[in-house]
C-alpha cells in the first residue's frame, strides 16, 4: 500500500506543482501582454489576449496533468485514455478560442476597413460554425473514428433532413443570397411592399430584423424578404431629394413666390440639420393649376431619409412666417354654387 501510495502521490504532487508554476507564468505573461497592448493603437492585440485568457487556464491544467501522467506508473490503458481526454480538452479549447477570436477579428476588420460587407449574425455564425466543425472532425480523428463513413451517412441523411427542414433551409439560403447580393445591408433604411419601414438591425440565419421609427422591431423571414419588393433609401446613396408642395393664391406673383421659396431654403441650409445646399434648391410650378390654388413644389435635398421630417417642419414654418410678412395668401378649398329657380308649373 505504501509503495502504491508513493507511486500515486509523487506524480500527483508533480502535476500540482507543474500546474502552479504554469499559472504563475501565465499570470506574468498576461500582465506583460496587457501593458504592451495598452501602448499600441490597434485593437487586434486586445482581441487576441481576451480570446486566449480563458483557454490558457485549461492549457495549463492539461500540460500539468500530462507531465504527472508521463512520470506515473499507471497501466498503459489508463494512460492512453487520460492522454486522449487531455488531447480532446486542448483541441476543444483551441477550437472554441479560434472561433471566438476569428469572429471578433472579422467584425473589427470589416468595421475598420469600411468594406461593403455586412457583419451580420449570419456571416458571424457561418464563420464560427465552420471552425467548430473542423475542430470536431479533428477530435474524431484523434479518437480514431473514420470520418469517411460519417460523411457518407450525413450525405444520405441530409436528404431526409432537407425535406423536413425546407422552410428553415429556404430562409438560410435566402439570407446568404441577401448578404452576397448586398441589396440590403446592416444600417440601411428600407421600406417593404407591405408598408413597414425602418433600419435593418441584423440578418440572421433565419430572419431579418428591422427597427421601425417608433423603436419597434419587425421580424421577417429571409425567404419572404427575398421575394418581396423592397425600397432601399440608402442605395445608391443616402442623399435624397425632398419635394414639398406649397399652395398659394391665384392672385400671387409667380416670380415673387419662386424667389421667396428659394431665399428661405438657402437661409435654412446652414441652420437646419440634415438639409443640404448642394444640389441647389429648385421651385417648379407643379402640379400647377389646382382647383383653389397655384400649386408649387419646392425641391430640396436632405442627408438621409429620416432627415426629411425635421427639415419639412422647419421649412414650412419659415415659409409660413415669410408669407404672413409678405401678405401672401395660402388658400383653402372653395366652391362656388349657383342656384337656379325651377319653372313654375
Amino acid at each position: 500500500m505504501d509503495i502504491n501510495f508513493k507511486r500515486m502521490f509523487i506524480p500527483a504532487v508533480i502535476a500540482i506543482v507543474s500546474v502552479s508554476v504554469l499559472f504563475i507564468i501565465r499570470g506574468i505573461s498576461f500582465g506583460l501582454l496587457h501593458r504592451w497592448a495598452k501602448r499600441t493603437e490597434t485593437k487586434l492585440d486586445d482581441l487576441i489576449i481576451a480570446a486566449l485568457k480563458t483557454p490558457s487556464i485549461y492549457w495549463c491544467i492539461a500540460i500539468g496533468l500530462y507531465i504527472g501522467i508521463a512520470i506515473s506508473e499507471l497501466p498503459e490503458r489508463y494512460v492512453f485514455y487520460l492522454s486522449k481526454t487531455i488531447h480532446i480538452i486542448v483541441i476543444l479549447s483551441i477550437t472554441i478560442a479560434t472561433a471566438n477570436l476569428s469572429g471578433k477579428i472579422f467584425k473589427n476588420y470589416i468595421q475598420k476597413s469600411e468594406l461593403p460587407i455586412p457583419t451580420t449574425g449570419l456571416a458571424y455564425g457561418i464563420l464560427k460554425g465552420t471552425i467548430l466543425i473542423i475542430g470536431l472532425l479533428i477530435i474524431l480523428t484523434v479518437l480514431g473514428v473514420s470520418i469517411t463513413p460519417l460523411i457518407t451517412a450525413l450525405g444520405v441523411g441530409g436528404l431526409a433532413v432537407a425535406l423536413a427542414l425546407q422552410d428553415t433551409l429556404a430562409n438560410l439560403f435566402a439570407g446568404i443570397h441577401i448578404l452576397m447580393e448586398k441589396s440590403i445591408r446592416i444600417g440601411d433604411f428600407i421600406k417593404l411592399e407591405t408598408g413597414q419601414e425602418g433600419y435593418v438591425e441584423d440578418i440572421t440565419w433565419r430572419t431579418t430584423r428591422i427597427r421601425m421609427l417608433p423603436n419597434n422591431i419587425v421580424v421577417i423571414p429571409n425567404n419572404k424578404l427575398a421575394q418581396s419588393v423592397v425600397t432601399n433609401y440608402n442605395l445608391p446613396e443616402k442623399k435624397m431629394s425632398l419635394p414639398i408642395p406649397i399652395p398659394v393664391s391665384y392672385s400671387s406673383d409667380i416670380d415673387r413666390i419662386e424667389k421667396i421659396l428659394i431665399e428661405e431654403t438657402r437661409k435654412a441650409v446652414e441652420e437646419v440639420p440634415g438639409l443640404l445646399g448642394d444640389p441647389e434648391p429648385a421651385v417648379r410650378l407643379i402640379p400647377g393649376f389646382g382647383e383653389s390654388s397655384l400649386d408649387f413644389t419646392l425641391v430640396c435635398h436632405v442627408r438621409e431619409f429620416t432627415d426629411q421630417f425635421p427639415v419639412q417642419h422647419e421649412i414650412r414654418k419659415r415659409i409660413f412666417k415669410r408669407f404672413k410678412e409678405e401678405g401672401i395668401e395660402i388658400p383653402f378649398p372653395q366652391r362656388t354654387v349657383h342656384l337656379r329657380e325651377g319653372k313654375k308649373l
